[in-house]
């Protein structure tokens, strides 16, 4: 059964983006999904938060997809053996970032017990 991953890419800024393109679309084939179903998010070049090796700069890209699991060893060797490739994370999405959306219902539940809280303080 397939589940939903999430990778952040930093490449190797000197590369040509026609360069990355076609590593994104290899790495794309190792875990057998088309450009289509994957949702890339290119933050483009920028300067990394500390220095690695030599390169002050990496070229960063966020990718979501769904893949089977068994396929994830194949595709992280490939990743390490890149020359192109700095640093990498792949994780598994299951959800956005952040707190879930509250109704307002609920809201206004969190604000009473709140306001009891600080009752109880005094």
């Amino acid at each position: 059964m397939p589940r939903q991953y999430e990778v952040v890419y930093i490449f190797d800024s000197a590369l040509e983006d026609t360069a990355i393109q076609d590593k994104l679309s290899r790495f794309n084939s190792l875990l057998g999904v088309s450009d289509t179903d994957m949702q890339l998010t290119q933050w483009g070049r920028r300067q990394l938060a500390y220095q690695i090796g030599t390169r002050e700069n990496g070229y960063y890209v966020v990718a979501r997809f769904a893949a089977e699991p068994n396929v994830l060893p194949e595709y992280e060797r490939a990743l390490k053996l890149d020359e192109g490739v700095v640093r990498y994370l792949v994780t598994l999405y299951e959800h956005e970032v952040g707190a879930p959306p509250m109704t307002e219902e609920e809201m206004a539940l969190a604000a009473a017990r709140a306001d009891d809280d600080d009752d109880e303080e005094d």
